[in-house]
């Protein structure tokens, strides 16, 4: 179940009050964002990382912070993501990274966004890996589109995402399946205007349903992201009914600490599934995303702030 429209506004509106930033950044991350995000340095990362592997699952790293205010902060954190990739080859750990273009420079300037995309791309050629370029709210649509576009030309490691939320996507799709993209479909966790986007959560499902099945018609590698045990069962029958094997042109994805019995039922059934784990001092807003989407991480964060 997802929060309705005016709810998640609600919570996010309250997330941005003094009081709440205060006592949650003073104690959010022992209460409630240590089950989200894997802690705030590379190693807190990595640790987490081994583990879900072990037990039997992929990850995709993500470094909190998009939020970037200089040039210099937007190529360190693609240096991170560089680092991080020849980590995962060195190491022999089962991750690739996934990152926001607004994370390597794109609100400074795009030229320097696609060269911090590019430098990830070709780290992730050369250890053997891949690497994804995160969907943000709306209004960089066109421009993450654009910029996947230029590096798949050059990098057949990169991969995107789209969100079903979104009226534009399934045509977003459809150009882009000549390509054989890799793609995450996912619904989308942005507020975004009702000109725009469907504001039923039914309607939301349904393109999510539709923009699966189209992906998986086309030649490229699909992740289906999501938490809702309704699509998921409605996929395998989907590639069962293909005869689409269980490995090798889709995945499963969810995010860490969420849906995780559910996750390692896939797992035992034989499916790959990703998990996304984030890290990072900038946990906070990832937090607050976390509590509107769902009531359950609502409940949960708030069953250990009055039992602590």
């Amino acid at each position: 179940m997802i929060l309705d429209r005016p709810l998640r506004a609600a919570i996010l509106a309250a997330a941005d009050s003094a009081l709440v930033r205060r006592v949650v950044s003073r104690y959010g991350f022992r209460l409630g964002a240590k089950r989200f995000v894997a802690g705030e340095s590379a190693d807190d990362f990595l640790s987490v990382a081994r583990a879900v592997n072990a037990q039997g699952f992929a990850v995709a790293c993500g470094i909190l912070g998009e939020g970037v205010a200089s040039a210099q902060e937007a190529t360190a954190a693609a240096d991170q993501y560089c680092a991080l990739l020849r980590t995962f080859a060195q190491d022999g750990i089962d991750a690739n990274v996934a990152f926001k273009l607004t994370h390597v420079g794109l609100d400074i300037d795009r030229n320097l966004a696609l060269e911090n995309a590019a430098r990830i791309a070709q780290t992730a050629l050369d250890t053997n890996n891949t690497m994804r370029l995160d969907m943000e709210q709306s209004r960089y649509v066109d421009s993450t589109l654009e910029t996947y576009r230029e590096l798949r030309s050059r990098y057949a490691c990169v991969g995107a995402v789209l969100q079903s939320y979104l009226f534009r996507s399934m045509d977003d799709l459809r150009l882009l399946l000549p390509l054989a993209p890799n793609l995450r479909i996912v619904k989308g966790a942005y507020l975004e205007p009702p000109a725009i986007a469907f504001a039923n959560k039914a309607d939301v499902d349904a393109n999510y349903l539709r923009m699966v099945e189209t992906a998986l018609e086309g030649d490229g590698y699909t992740a289906v992201a999501t938490h809702d045990r309704r699509i998921v069962e409605r996929v395998i029958a989907l590639v069962e009914k293909r005869g689409i094997p269980k490995r090798g042109r889709f995945e499963f994805q969810m995010l860490y600490g969420i849906s995780t019995p559910f996750a390692q039922d896939l797992v035992r059934a034989g499916y790959r599934v990703r998990l996304a784990v984030p890290f990072g001092t900038y946990w906070f807003p990832y937090l607050m995303r976390r509590l509107a989407e769902r009531p359950a991480n609502l409940a949960f964060f708030l069953k250990g702030a009055f039992t602590k």
